[in-house]
């Protein structure tokens, strides 16, 4: 059956698909939709983002390659109300088109406001704002860290500050603010003043201070992001946050140990005003010196009234110096007495004690002496004729010849220890013909090793000493070639 002629063209799907590729990129290569993210699909192996953004009455699909979700500021997360500015294609394997995705933003401050209540309900959920955590400031850092941009007028603020309140050693780690990868930093910075150890070169800080001047919402979103705020979180050192202006909150204020309504205000609570610390110093020394003055102007109060409660030295002393004159006087006329009658006792002794009785005492007394006397000779004389007696009976006993025998037997005894003694001295084995070498040190030569070819030596022999010198190394042949000679009739061993 034949056909109808027609002149339509004719085309083959890919041709169609890659035709309406073509339109579709060609009429929507810039184009800027705002929608909800739905059916949120993070990274994939490859490293891009799926979703789809929908309305009430469509849907669109979206992609997000690798390398712009690594610099997007906002990511997208499921339910946020975003604004994708990107290109149409299509993708022919389905017959869908989609947006591929450069830029992609919350669609205005309500949805920035909400995504940022949520991830603030998030944090404190997680303990990360409990007041419980928060540590106290030191009251005079040494070093003081600070987290900002170095370019900025912050920086300049708070170094200004902190002269004309108390001059502090700071140190700057300079970060972005704003802007792609202003999170990591300032985490970064965060966690590299923790990291400081106490004994490295450079100081760690006792404080830090995370600043930034005011802006919009999404300037200042970098404060906002979590990577920053559990860094704050989770610092060892206090930290004070003083990002954007008093009425800018951020939740890394919410982290952070303090929060400064601005970075000048950040400054002034880091450290007291020198002069109000001299000021106070003074006032206190003049209060203690006072108060010291006070305190001894009391006491001498007290003192003096005590004192004059006190009896004096005469009404002490009264009545120990009348009682004192009273025995003085009584032992004066007790003396006199007790003479008076140790006087009269001698005397009556003194006529009981007659010349006759007297001398019939002292004749008693030299007859008894004599008695003893004489019986003392006899007992000596006595004495001396037993003793002389004892003697007599010994003295057959020892005869001449027996001690001279003894005295023989002793005599030989010494003379064979005192040839033993020759027998074992060098002297006898110097007289069997040996020599004594002496080397240079002093000390006998047993071993060649011992000198040098020039050493001095002292030889000596039975009968003197003479020198020598060592002439060059030798050793001695071995046992088995030296001649065995037969000893000299008489001659004995070595040792």
């Amino acid at each position: 059956m034949n056909q109808p002629a027609t002149n339509v063209a004719e085309y083959t799907v890919s041709e169609l698909s890659a035709a309406l590729k073509r339109t579709v990129e060609e009429n929507y290569e810039h184009v800027r939709v705002r929608g909800e993210i739905s059916g949120f699909r993070g990274a994939a192996a490859s490293g891009h983002c799926y979703f789809t953004l929908k309305d009430e009455r469509a849907a669109l699909d979206a992609v997000v390659w690798r390398t712009t979700v690594q610099r997007l500021r906002f990511k997208p997360e499921e339910g946020l109300e975003m604004v994708a500015t990107g290109r149409l294609t299509t993708y022919p394997s389905r017959s869908r088109y989609q947006i591929i995705v450069d830029h992609l933003e919350p669609a205005g401050a309500g949805a920035l406001m909400a995504l940022l209540e949520e991830r603030r309900k998030k944090l404190a959920a997680e303990g990360l704002f409990d007041p419980a955590r928060k540590k106290p400031l030191p009251y005079l850092p040494r070093v003081i860290g600070v987290v900002t941009s170095p370019t900025g007028a912050v920086i300049r603020d708070i170094l200004h500050r902190l002269r004309d309140r108390f001059p502090s050693r700071v140190l700057v780690w300079p970060v972005r603010v704003q802007g792609e990868g202003a999170a990591d930093e300032v985490a970064a910075a965060v966690r590299g003043f923790n990291a400081i150890a106490e004994d490295q070169a450079v100081p760690r800080p006792d404080l830090l201070i995370v600043a930034r001047g005011g802006g919009s919402i999404e300037d200042l979103w970098a404060f906002n992001e979590e990577i920053a705020v559990r860094a704050v979180a989770a610092s060892d050192i206090p930290v004070i946050a003083a990002v954007g202006h008093e009425t800018d909150w951020t939740l890394i204020d919410h982290a952070a140990d303090l929060r400064a309504p601005t970075p000048t205000g950040a400054a002034e609570m880091a450290v007291p005003v020198r002069l109000e610390l001299v000021a106070q110093t003074r006032d206190l020394s003049s209060r203690h010196a006072l108060a010291q003055h006070r305190l001894m102007e009391g006491r001498r109060r007290d003192f003096t009234a005590l004192a004059r409660a006190l009896p004096s030295l005469d009404e002490l002393l009264a009545l120990r110096r009348q009682k004192l004159d009273d025995v003085g006087g009584r032992l004066g006329r007790s003396l006199v007495s007790e003479v008076a009658k140790k006087r009269t006792a001698y005397q009556a002794y003194g006529v009981r004690l007659t010349p006759p009785l007297l001398t019939r005492s002292f004749a008693l007394r030299r007859e008894r002496l004599g008695g003893l006397a004489g019986r003392a000779r006899q007992a000596n004389v006595a004495m001396v004729r037993q003793a002389r007696r004892a003697f007599d009976a010994l003295a057959p006993r020892h005869d001449v010849a027996g001690v001279a025998r003894y005295l023989e037997r002793q005599r030989q005894r010494f003379d064979q220890s005192a040839r033993l003694m020759r027998s074992y001295s060098y002297e006898a084995v110097l007289d069997r013909g040996y020599a004594l070498v002496v080397g240079p040190a002093g000390d006998a030569v047993r071993d060649a090793d011992q000198v040098r070819t020039g050493d001095p030596l002292m030889i000596r022999v039975a009968k003197g000493d003479f020198g020598a010198t060592v002439s060059g190394p030798g050793r001695p042949k071995s046992r088995r070639s030296l001649p065995r000679k037969k000893p000299a009739e008489g001659q004995g061993k070595l040792l």
